[in-house]
């Protein structure tokens, strides 16, 4: 691989620093073992302090590391370990008497206006349902009547046609002009 074509990335996991050579930032994530754009919201950079650059050259896909806001070199194993800041002391104990009351309990609320209001919505909706399935055997009932209304008419249609055709031809044969 050559070196023109890697570039170092930095990104801080835990309490290290790491630095990583590789050709694109998504072959720093596979090396550095994430899933997450750790770029898209700037937990990741490019490196530009030289030594960090050589250290990262050097070892190329892998990632090397050393403990955070040190100068130390970055490494594959760091020689030693993070600083961990002092714990906040406690504040001295409270009095008793600075101690505030606690505000009232809050009253349980009632819920019977509420599930009374979704009785309510409740048989709305079935009543809807039930209304729905009454228009359509009533659809249905109409579709039926329409149907037959239709088969009447083309039989009673077609029964004054041939009495239609058949008078005017008794009328033609009797004589008469159309």
């Amino acid at each position: 691989m050559a070196n023109k074509k890697l570039k170092v990335f930095q990104a801080q996991f835990g309490f290290h620093d790491t630095v990583v050579a590789a050709p694109s930032r998504a072959a720093a994530l596979r090396a550095w073992g994430v899933r997450q754009d750790l770029f898209a919201n700037g937990e990741a950079r490019i490196v530009t302090d030289p030594a960090a650059v050589a250290a990262a050259i050097a070892n190329p896909e892998t990632p090397l590391r050393r403990p955070v806001g040190s100068s130390d070199p970055f490494e594959l194993e760091p020689s030693r370990l993070p600083k961990v800041p002092d714990a906040p002391q406690r504040a001295a104990a409270r009095s008793i008497d600075k101690v505030k009351p606690s505000p009232p309990l809050t009253p349980i609320a009632n819920r019977s206006t509420l599930d009374a209001a979704e009785a309510a919505m409740l048989g709305v909706d079935q009543r809807r349902k039930r209304e729905e399935a009454e228009l359509r055997v009533e659809a249905k009932a109409l579709e039926v009547r329409k149907v037959a209304a239709r088969e009447a008419y083309v039989k009673a249609r077609k029964a004054a046609t041939g009495m239609v055709f058949a008078a005017r031809e008794a009328y033609r044969k009797a004589g008469g002009i159309e």
